[in-house]
């Protein structure tokens, strides 16, 4: 469909050329990031549509690790939109353990090296479906297992999704740059101030509960 495709421009910034599914994708993942700061059950609605769109983004740039990630972020959506809307009264924020904090930082480091190498070598794995090599394999890869860790928190509403949510960002900024996908670059510069702002007020909310 014309809609999904990168080369079907909708609008262009400075000469840069902005896609339907870029803006459709980076509008609505917008949307839910920011209800996910107040808490709102709706940033799982506006999630489901910003997966959809960047799933299709992230396979024609060849981000395969990103693109994969948003299978993973449509499940857990569909479960944080069950968990909220089921438990919405039960469950407070609250902050991970250390012990906890220690087993999910070296999941995290292992995961990522594992998956760094799988997506590095996907293209001559699976041929048919991937013709083209995957694109710094192992930052993507970071990116896809921190956020995997860092939507279970916050289906859990645990502070330190927060954090995670910075690093990632962070991270995306300069990968998408890399890309040249300047309007996702963009918008992820805006969930960087954004997370900063669910942390500190997903903190204050947690103290006066």
């Amino acid at each position: 469909m014309w809609l999904f495709d990168i080369n079907r421009i909708f609008f262009q910034i400075l000469d840069y050329p902005i896609s339907y599914v870029e803006f459709i994708g980076t509008f609505f993942g917008l949307i839910s990031i920011y209800l996910a700061t107040k808490p709102n059950i709706f940033t799982w609605h506006t999630g489901i549509v910003n997966e959809i769109f960047l799933f299709i983004l992230f396979f024609q740039v060849q981000l395969y690790a990103d693109m994969f990630l948003q299978i993973y972020f449509f499940i857990v959506t569909l479960y944080g939109w069950y968990n909220w809307k089921r438990k919405t009264n039960e469950i407070k924020i609250s902050t991970l353990k250390q012990k906890t904090q220690i087993i999910l930082f070296a999941i995290i480091l292992i995961s990522t090296i594992l998956a760094g190498f799988l997506f590095k070598n996907i293209h001559s794995l699976l041929p048919q479906f991937f013709k083209i090599e995957a694109s710094y394999p192992f930052a993507d890869s970071f990116v896809m297992v921190l956020s995997i860790v860092a939507t279970v928190l916050l289906a859990r509403k645990k502070l330190e999704t927060w954090i995670l949510w910075i690093t990632v960002d962070i991270v995306c900024v300069v990968l998408y740059l890399k890309k040249e996908i300047y309007f996702l670059s963009l918008e992820y510069l805006i969930f960087l101030f954004m997370a900063i702002y669910g942390l500190f007020h997903w903190n204050k909310k947690r103290k006066n509960e």
